[in-house]
């Protein structure tokens, strides 16, 4: 194994030397000695340079997603936000958002404990990703909100989007087969749509969203309290 190492370090040192023109075999044995403890060096510094790259990208990973749930956490969901504008404002090219508030997940938490909520959050997650795009924006901006933006999308195609993802989550159901007595909890999400335009900030676009939510979590309740 130490013979393995010593050949593949004496291939790289001779590799680095002679890229840099250097004829080990025409100058003395001290210079020799000297330059190869120097190409090393540099080998060691450029492996360890690679090695921090790595480390780092990966430590930008794990600070972009949520703990939870496979998608981005709030502040890596908005920083794409505001990339997203950038883009959209450079090439005027639409952008809408849509805000996801889950409707019940309290109870949920409350009755079955919150192994089951994080079971509904995992579930929510995988329907945003499996029906949106890849070049589309997934986030969890904190407890039982999500948010998505859509690059590239009309208000009227995110509203057909928001529609057709509150139809998903509204057929998720949480129940407890060994105890009859205990009511299954149906999850509900009530979906708002911001549209970006020019002048717009992240910040702003996100909070139209979350407004518009309120709206459709209230014309939900109102449509159930009419229908009992």
């Amino acid at each position: 194994m130490t013979e393995e190492f010593h050949q593949v370090s004496q291939d790289q040192r001779r590799a680095l030397l002679d890229s840099l023109g250097i004829d080990l075999d025409s100058i003395g044995s001290h210079e020799r000695a000297a330059l190869e403890a120097l190409s090393e060096e540099v080998i060691y510094l450029r492996e360890e340079a690679a090695r921090l790259r790595n480390a780092l990208s990966d430590a930008e990973l794990l600070a972009d997603n949520d703990a939870l749930c496979p998608v981005f956490n709030r502040r890596a969901f908005e920083r794409e936000v505001r990339r997203e504008i950038a883009v959209a404002g450079r090439f005027r090219t639409p952008l809408s958002l849509i805000f996801i508030d889950l409707d019940h997940f309290k109870k949920v938490n409350d009755v079955f404990g919150h192994a089951a909520g994080d079971n509904v959050l995992l579930r929510v997650s995988d329907i945003l990703l499996e029906s949106t795009r890849e070049t589309d924006i997934v986030g969890r901006l904190g407890g039982d909100e999500f948010g998505i933006v859509l690059a590239h999308a009309s208000h009227a195609a995110t509203k057909a989007k928001a529609a057709e993802l509150t139809q998903l989550i509204d057929q998720i159901v949480v129940c407890n087969g060994d105890a009859e007595d205990v009511p299954p909890v149906h999850i509900g999400a009530s979906c708002g749509v911001a549209e970006w335009h020019d002048g717009l900030g992240a910040d702003t676009l996100i909070a139209r969203g979350d407004q518009d939510m309120f709206a459709q979590k209230a014309r939900r309740k109102s449509s159930r309290s009419m229908k009992v």
